[in-house]
């Protein structure tokens, strides 16, 4: 079965080693799905996803559907007669009419140890919800959200420190490791299949900047949780002075106060009261300024002990 007939279907950084170890393999990716170009950053400049751009690299065609849904890009799909589909953070639900036209049916590379965190934002809220081991589940999709058979597991503790960004790095590369085996197994005859059991499940849903925003009541781990999950998007913040405050790393501390008020600011820090502690903010960043680390930001803006964080004007 080497050298299968694939489609592969994902768009965002985390998707592109799984394709890039598909190009390794030497399968035959016979066409890539991915979503449109769209603006991004301050500047809205129209940019291509990254699995488009090493797609592009490698001389694979490219598909940029608005809806993978539509019959007549089932149709198109359908005509390619893919031996599997394998399906990253592809940001459409495929269909039914989809799913049924591999000869294997389609793998979805998901980065949660499934059941737990299905969703569209499994790293963030297991970070989030202080977690402290995920991974990568290869799963045969089926019509629900992330409900199908899984196939294989490959787990990896979060580090205490570790944040979104950088647990989203290490993933990327276990979920190409995960698919590899998954496709070593189904070569071999030897893929089993195991039932998700749907009461050991919980969402994780689309994230929204307003999730982001700290509750000075809650505890201080609880608080490092959030910035860790948050970061880099939407980003942990609060409010100094009217102003959005962003902040991307803390540490916890066991300073005390009413929540929310500045203990002390000073070259280590920004130390704030949280519920049973507190947290020290080592790098921030205000609404117009620059991402600094917290002792040059405070070099140039002064922070009174007892000011509270998150109080709007």
């Amino acid at each position: 079965m080497a050298g299968m007939r694939i489609i592969f279907m994902g768009t965002p950084e985390f998707a592109c080693p799984t394709l890039q170890k598909l190009i390794d393999r030497r399968e035959e990716v016979c066409a890539v799905f991915t979503q449109p170009d769209r603006p991004k950053g301050r500047g809205q400049q129209t940019l291509p996803p990254p699995v488009k751009v090493l797609a592009e690299k490698h001389v694979i065609p490219v598909m940029q559907p608005l809806k993978v849904r539509a019959p007549e890009v089932v149709e198109s799909i359908r005509a390619l007669e893919p031996d599997l589909i394998v399906v990253v953070a592809f940001g459409q639900i495929l269909p039914k009419s989809l799913l049924d036209i591999p000869k294997y049916g389609c793998i979805n590379v998901h980065a949660s140890l499934l059941p737990r965190w299905r969703g569209a934002a499994p790293l963030n809220w297991c970070i989030v919800n202080g977690d402290t081991e995920t991974g990568v589940t290869t799963m045969m999709m089926d019509v629900g959200l992330d409900t199908g058979d899984m196939l294989v597991k490959k787990a990896t503790p979060i580090d205490p420190d570790e944040n979104t960004q950088a647990l989203h790095d290490r993933l990327s590369v276990i979920g190409a490791e995960a698919l590899a085996e998954t496709l070593d197994l189904l070569e071999a005859g030897k893929l089993v299949r195991e039932k998700q059991d749907d009461a050991l499940t919980c969402y994780a849903s689309m994230l929204k900047k307003e999730d982001g925003l700290i509750d000075w009541e809650k505890s201080p781990q609880t608080v490092k949780n959030l910035v860790r999950g948050m970061t880099p998007w939407p980003g942990a913040f609060t409010l100094l002075d009217g102003k959005a405050l962003k902040i991307y790393r803390v540490r916890t501390a066991d300073g005390c106060g009413e929540p929310g008020s500045v203990i002390r600011a000073g070259r280590d820090g920004l130390e704030v009261a949280c519920n049973g502690g507190s947290v020290v903010i080592e790098e921030l960043q205000l609404e117009g300024k620059k991402r600094l680390p917290a002792g040059d930001f405070l070099a140039g803006y002064k922070i009174a002990p007892g000011t509270i964080l998150g109080k709007r004007d």
